[in-house]
Parts: structure tokens; sequence; C-alpha cells
């Protein structure tokens, strides 16, 4: 993807992104991934987003890769563990940012089994903090550009209207209002999401 795919805001990129493919290229080897779910996060005015009510960076402030271009990773961690991937998606100076939730497994599926240390294909990434381990992504990818070689987005198959759902998103309750925009995007009919919560 060019980096102009990465200016549209949040919204339209999360739902532009069904059907693309995640790629992580390190020394262990490539692994990469169906790009199946995703949520928006639409900057400074949603209560369900890390850069709401800020205004500018911040030192030393985990969002403030989220004040640059389009087209960066936004890597942080939950629960003292777990790496969530995000792609930072709207012209600078709107932090706006777009977490993969879930990925179909595609290249380099020993790798991510190993990884892993699970035997079976639908939950090696079927969540954000799965489908890091499973590709190998770390903090290390704060601020990588995703128009480089280590990681990046490709072109895949566009996913139709018919195919896709959008929802409220996932474990973000504590934001009142904001819980209930329709900012989590899936293809409805796909085994490999982190959840089939509000999916019909």
């Amino acid at each position: 993807m060019g980096r102009e795919f990465y200016m549209e805001g949040a919204v339209a990129v999360a739902r532009k992104l069904l059907g693309a493919v995640l790629v992580r290229n390190s020394p262990q080897g490539t692994a990469s991934g169906v790009i199946v779910e995703t949520e928006a996060y639409a900057g400074r005015d949603d209560a369900a987003c890390h850069s709401y009510k800020r205004d500018a960076p911040a030192s030393g402030h985990r969002t403030n890769v989220m004040f640059g271009p389009g087209g960066v990773a936004y890597v942080y961690l939950i629960y003292g563990m777990h790496c969530c991937f995000n792609v930072v998606a709207n012209l600078p100076g709107l932090p706006e940012a777009v977490l993969i939730r879930a990925l179909e497994p595609k290249d380099g599926i020993a790798l991510m089994r190993e990884r892993r240390g699970v035997p079976g294909l639908k939950n090696l990434c079927s969540g954000p903090g799965k489908l890091c381990a499973a590709l190998g992504i770390t903090r290390d990818l704060y601020g990588a550009d995703l128009c480089g070689g280590e990681i990046y987005i490709e072109r895949g198959e566009p996913v139709p209207d018919e195919s896709a759902l959008s929802t409220r998103r996932i474990n973000v309750d504590y934001s009142g209002e904001a819980s209930l925009y329709p900012y989590r995007f899936v293809i409805k009919d796909s085994g490999f999401l982190s959840t089939r919560r509000y999916v019909a």
C-alpha cells in the first residue's frame, strides 16, 4: 500500500484493510495473514481512542507516533504482556489509528505455530495479542514505516460490502457513548475472528 492509502482517516482505512495482507519479515523468516477484523480509533474526539482529548505530542507519551503521517506502526503493550499492532491512519496532526484484531494465517504458518506454541490454525492469529506473537511483532516496531520492508501491508482480494459487517468495538465499555460507535469491521463469515460477539 502506498502512503496515500493511509491518509483517509481511521474509519475508512479500517474498512479498506479487510482482505489485505499483513506481512512481517524477520531474521526467522516471513509470516503473513489476511486481515479479517479491524477496529478504528478516531482521534481526539473518540473517548475509546488513546489520543482522546490530546492536542499534540508530549514527551515520552505512547501516542506521539499517532500525530505523524499515516502509514506507520503504533505498537503498545496491554496487560503488561501482550503487544497490539495498529496502523496510524490520517494526515499529520490528526491522531487516528486502526487496530488489527485478527488475521487468517497465510504464509509462514510453521513459524507462527512455533512462536505461539499452539498446533491449531484458527487460534494462531485470532486476537490482537495472538497475531503479534505469531508474526513476531514487538514494541521494537513502534513507529516502523509500513511502506518499508520489515512490516507492511499488501493489497489482497477486495471484500464486497455483502461480506463485510460493522459492529461496535470490543472491550471499550469504559468509553461511554463511544463504545457504541460501529467502528469494528469484520469479514462476517470468517472462521478466524477474535470473537463473534456482535456478529449475527
